[in-house]
């Protein structure tokens, strides 16, 4: 080592012994020697950069104080030095040199939560990736299509396919991948889901279920009440009644809904107005969690065939359509 230490520093000429180590012993030192930090700081390796590059530019921001002695390191012991990974890292008072480079090439970057909510539409999906900070945007200029095709699912409508969830996300990510993760787990939490479904159900294939569990999520937030829903909604089909649930009324409204619904909007005529069309919605109309797929595809059973809303994030269920009325009267009516 000591033999690679001269050639590195291109000593040429008889030297003593104890000048030899002085040398080698100093320069270790410097390499082991803290970093000048008082409070941890955020450092980012840029991409493209050289481990050169990266250890001129950490002595000029003053985080080490010797950029020579890892410049050296490179020379002499480049097995030592790693291979820088794009991204920013937290570096903490007390670390040495070597374990501030050995950081640099670790997996220990910083990274940021996003977290898309249940029952969220995939409109409000791309806004949220348009905004994440320091996330590059891939997708700000394309279409639906357009991004359902950059993800290898040309054909497929998005609604629905992405599942709500909390990803985290480090700089040189993009939204694409993003939606790749969140697409990936919406896949295989349906196929789990799908495969631990009743026999005796009113949808015939994921897809359906993935509709179906798209309704509940937009219906309620209180998750005792999910397969009671899907159980009305289970009895509403097999008898051969419409569904009537007013989330489907506002997606086939788009942006024109403005935070209520008319006796004119809930006979409009749309692909997803459940009080116009019979069975369920041709697409999702939400992103659902996995509380909601559970309920779709394991309804409870009973006689309820209404329900309406209490005002406080449950519901009154009813049997029969004179009940529901009087529910309506008490709850949405206040008589």
């Amino acid at each position: 080592m000591v033999k690679r230490f001269l050639a590195a520093v291109g000593v040429v000429v008889v030297v003593g012994f104890a000048a030899v180590v002085g040398g080698y012993a100093y320069w270790q030192q410097r390499l082991s020697a803290p970093v000048t930090l008082e409070e941890p700081a955020l450092y980012q390796v840029p991409a493209g950069a050289g481990f050169n590059q990266v250890v001129r530019e950490l002595e000029s921001q003053g985080f080490i104080e010797d950029a020579w002695a890892f410049q050296l390191l490179a020379r002499v012991e480049p097995e030592r030095v790693p291979r820088l990974r794009v991204g920013e890292y937290q570096l903490t008072p007390g670390m040495s040199g070597l374990e501030l480079i050995a950081l640099l090439g670790s997996n220990n970057v910083v990274t940021y939560p996003l977290t898309i909510p249940e029952g969220w539409t995939f409109r409000q999906m791309r806004e949220l990736l348009d905004s994440a900070p320091k996330l590059e945007n891939r997708t700000a200029e394309l279409s639906d299509d357009e991004i359902m095709s950059l993800l290898d699912r040309e054909g497929t409508f998005p609604e629905g396919w992405f599942f709500p969830d909390t990803y985290r996300y480090h700089l040189g990510m993009s939204d694409v991948d993003i939606l790749g993760q969140a697409l990936s787990r919406m896949e295989q939490i349906l196929e789990e889901v799908w495969d631990g479904r009743d026999d005796d159900l009113t949808i015939d294939t994921p897809y359906e279920a993935l509709i179906m569990a798209s309704l509940i999520e937009r219906e309620t937030g209180a998750p005792e009440e999910r397969r009671e829903i899907a159980g009305v909604f289970k009895r509403r089909m097999e008898q051969g009644m419409r569904l009537q649930t007013d989330p489907t009324v506002i997606y086939g409204m788009g942006e024109r809904y403005e935070g209520r619904i008319t006796r004119a909007d809930l006979r409009e005529a749309t692909p997803y107005n459940t009080y116009v069309i019979d069975g369920m919605p041709p697409t999702p109309i939400a992103l659902p969690g996995r509380a909601s797929l559970e309920a779709a595809v394991n309804p409870l059973p009973g006689e309820t065939l209404y329900f309406v809303s209490r005002g406080d994030g449950t519901h009154h269920f009813s049997r029969t359509l004179r009940e529901h009325n009087n529910a309506v009267n008490r709850y949405i009516r206040n008589r």
